[in-house]
């Protein structure tokens, strides 16, 4: 409701209610949800006191589970990352010291949000740090994902040529690292996926290429699978399926529909994808 109202009065109430759910917090809030909701609010409100987002972000909450214990404070710890990056009291350096802390969480959401902080920090130093996290790839494919993700955010088009070279592990990373350039939705993006299909022998990472392909949503990119359908069985079935769930504009459909019609199977092809729950 303070949220919602955008109630910046409440923020001493709303920060001694913060505090008070750190005290005995497996009895006062189990799972962290008041925490939670609470630094929702504060960061909502644009609270500018970075040592409240701090104690949040360093909390650990082990609650007993059936053979053990489990943290309950890892959306808490992730939100907090993100809140701390609007506090301007912070000296950007000292920010990215903090933020690094979470680098190493064991939690693996709570990696990727301090990734995405690091994104919304927004400069040179920033990229430089995920441009390092992706280089060491010592971590899950769902991270350095996101480390793409925000190397490309902040610097552009003119990252995708050194993002692009993490395709050739065609694995799971490389999916993350494709799955960033077409987010791009650029010609140089399309350009990268296509050299990378060209050269590509994997069947999976074929597929899952043409899919990126597809998502970078380029006429050219469109205009590269339905050639793809038209040469012959080899990957047409993937460029149909690539095509339809990318969800594109109306006439992207009409000119896929024409390209399939004179043949049956990829006609049911087109139709069983089209049906496919997504």
């Amino acid at each position: 409701m303070a949220v919602k109202f955008r109630l910046a009065q409440l923020l001493p109430e709303l920060l001694a209610a913060f505090d008070r759910f750190f005290i005995d917090p497996l009895k006062t809030d189990p799972q962290c949800w008041a925490k939670n909701a609470l630094s929702r609010a504060l960061a909502a409100l644009e609270c500018q006191d970075a040592e409240v987002f701090l104690r949040g972000m360093r909390h650990i909450q082990l609650e007993p589970v059936w053979g053990g214990s489990e943290d309950t404070a890892g959306t808490l710890r992730g939100m907090c990352a993100l809140a701390l990056v609007q506090c301007r009291s912070l000296p950007e350096t000292e920010l990215l010291h903090c933020l690094m802390e979470l680098l190493i969480d064991k939690v693996t959401s709570v990696r990727v949000e301090g990734v995405r902080a690091i994104e919304q920090v927004g400069s040179g130093n920033a990229a430089l740090l995920l441009r390092l996290i992706a280089i060491l790839a010592f971590d899950e494919p769902e991270v350095l994902g996101a480390c793409y993700g925000g190397i490309l955010a902040i610097e552009g088009a003119s990252a995708i040529p050194w993002i692009a070279r993490f395709l050739a592990g065609a694995d799971e990373t490389a999916a993350e690292a494709a799955w960033a350039i077409a987010d791009q939705r650029s010609p140089e993006a399309f350009s990268a996926l296509r050299n990378q299909f060209g050269v590509e022998r994997d069947t999976w990472f074929h597929s899952v290429l043409l899919s990126a392909i597809a998502l970078s949503r380029q006429q050219e990119a469109f205009d590269f699978l339905f050639n793809l359908i038209r040469a012959g069985p080899r990957h047409a079935e993937a460029a149909i399926k690539a095509i339809v769930d990318s969800k594109p504009a109306e006439e992207v459909m009409k000119q896929l529909e024409a390209i399939i019609s004179g043949d049956p199977r990829l006609a049911r092809a087109f139709h069983a994808h089209r049906k496919a729950p997504r």
